[in-house]
């Protein structure tokens, strides 16, 4: 009875802290001009959904991934749903390819985040700016996208250890704690 009572906490102060920082990044995300450096700013719901879903199983990452991505769309103004369905893909497909294929380090995850978020970032550029056809779509996406992904992949490694330390500290093993 206390080893599932002791589980249940551990469980509960896990994935309090992980929400903790999912509201500690919306708001880093959204501070106007918060380490902006021309037109680009670093995004940090997409690298903390990532980061869970490769300390967590698949199920649990894709679903913090839906919900960092409902986060991004709530706090952007986008159409609610778009960026939710992309991050929860790409937080699934990274949780099982790191645990079928990949061995994780700093550098591996920041190189994955930047992958996916420029992926992310080139789709929202293509279907918000080149589609409707906007004047200076190349200036900007230079001006923006790599920008962006580097200042955000370098900051995904601090986020990517908070990740890794709540996961290892509040870990279950067969029972105990």
């Amino acid at each position: 009875m206390e080893s599932r009572r002791k589980r249940r906490r551990s469980q509960l102060y896990k994935w309090g802290l992980y929400v903790l920082l999912l509201l500690a990044c919306t708001v880093l995300q959204t501070i106007p001009g918060f380490l902006q450096f021309g037109q680009a700013k670093p995004v940090f719901l997409l690298p903390l959904a990532l980061a869970v879903a490769v300390c967590e199983d698949e199920f649990s990452g894709a679903l913090f991934g839906a919900v960092c991505g409902l986060m991004w769309d709530y706090t952007a103004g986008r159409t609610a749903g778009l960026l939710a369905l992309a991050l929860m893909g790409l937080s699934f497909g990274l949780s099982v390819a790191s645990q079928l294929y990949l061995k994780l380090t700093s550098t591996n995850f920041a190189l994955l985040t930047a992958g996916a978020l420029w992926l992310v970032l080139s789709s929202d550029f293509l279907f918000y700016y080149a589609m409707p056809g906007y004047s200076n779509m190349l200036e900007r996406y230079i001006g923006y996208v790599p920008l962006t992904i580097g200042m955000s992949a370098l900051l995904s490694v601090l986020l990517y250890r908070a990740v890794s330390w709540a996961s290892e500290t509040f870990k279950i093993d067969n029972g105990v704690i």
